[in-house]
């Protein structure tokens, strides 16, 4: 093969990429740093708790809670896609990444995003089954519709996202390989496509991500439609439910809306800054605040702590007494209530 052949072919397919991130300045890299791993440990942690609670708790077994366990799990695996590789990033001068790490990370960033645009979706879907069919719904929302709901949310997000990573890999890249972003994110990946072919390929990409977004985001406005219409139909009784809506109300608005801004509003040179920080808040930001804002919220979660941290207390206090407990209180609740 000739030398201007392999310098061809070098241009075509790089091996790695130059992600710009925020402030080169080492003052400002720790302050990032450290607010990097703050965001990720509450993330984790705050998901986990849920997860963990929804598993071992009977009392959390209904639809709801089995929807906003998969939730929880997919919001760690999301932000766990990008926070890392942004944290190790901020402790290094040369922020690079493979051609085939960068392929990587977008399938799974849409992937667990498409996954949960749809589990959102089905969330909303539930809501409006409770409400709307209270008297159907324990027949309408069985447990093998949950797991074919949740079945569909992650078999759509997967084939979508192989489809966009299969045709972003396809691409020639030519020229600067310089991303001026915090991780590969697919607009900003298309720009450094030298391809005459890039404006339809980017056509369909944003097509197929576009259905699966706008189409989740579609069939959630439909259900609460229909639930608003039930509230102002029947009015009192129905608030009270109304307002169980609320938290996942505010969890489809950031996500949603943060992404749609980043995604649908044009890129230029001097919302760079502005890029970075709206990928913070739709990749990082809302994972972390996903359990507060829904689930912390509810007095069943928030019953459910109550009890394992009075459970743990109890346990603990009859070790260090030397009383050996083969099996929790009956009623835990009433022990620490009488601490």
């Amino acid at each position: 093969m000739s030398p201007e052949s392999l310098q061809q072919r070098n241009l075509s397919s790089p091996t790695t990429f130059l992600l710009l991130g925020f402030s080169s300045a080492y003052g400002a890299q720790m302050t990032l740093s450290l607010f990097f791993s703050l965001i990720y440990l509450v993330t984790v942690l705050g998901n986990l708790l849920i997860v963990i609670l929804v598993w071992f708790n009977t009392h959390l077994q209904s639809p709801m809670y089995f929807f906003l366990g998969h939730l929880s799990f997919l919001d760690i695996c999301y932000s766990s896609i990008t926070l890392p590789k942004i944290l190790g990033d901020s402790f290094s001068q040369q922020k690079t990444i493979s051609f085939v790490g960068c392929i990587t990370q977008i399938y799974f960033f849409l992937c667990f995003g498409g996954s949960e645009c749809v589990l959102l979706a089905a969330m909303a879907y539930d809501q409006y089954l409770s409400i709307c069919h209270p008297f159907c719904y324990p027949m309408l929302m069985s447990r093998m519709m949950c797991h074919c709901l949740v079945a569909i949310s992650w078999l759509s997000g997967s084939f979508s996202s192989l489809i966009q990573a299969f045709l972003t890999a396809c691409l020639p890249f030519c020229g600067s390989n310089v991303i001026d972003h915090l991780f590969c994110e697919m607009p900003f990946l298309l720009q450094a496509s030298c391809s005459p072919n890039a404006p339809l390929n980017k056509a369909i990409l944003y097509a197929l991500a576009g259905t699966i977004a706008m189409g989740s985001f579609l069939l959630t406005l439909v259900s609460y439609a229909h639930i608003i219409g039930a509230v102002l139909q029947k009015g009192g009784g129905m608030q009270k439910a109304f307002a169980t809506c609320t938290s996942h109300l505010t969890v489809v608005s950031l996500f949603f809306g943060t992404g749609a801004v980043a995604y649908l509003v044009p890129h230029s040179s001097t919302t760079k800054e502005i890029d970075k920080v709206l990928a913070l808040l739709y990749a990082a930001v809302t994972p972390m605040l996903n359990p507060i804002i829904y689930s912390l919220r509810k007095s069943e979660v928030k019953g459910a702590i109550r009890k394992a941290l009075c459970r743990r207390r109890l346990q603990m206090s009859a070790k260090g007494s030397g009383i050996a407990t083969e099996q929790p209180p009956r009623f835990p609740g009433q022990g620490c209530s009488s601490q």
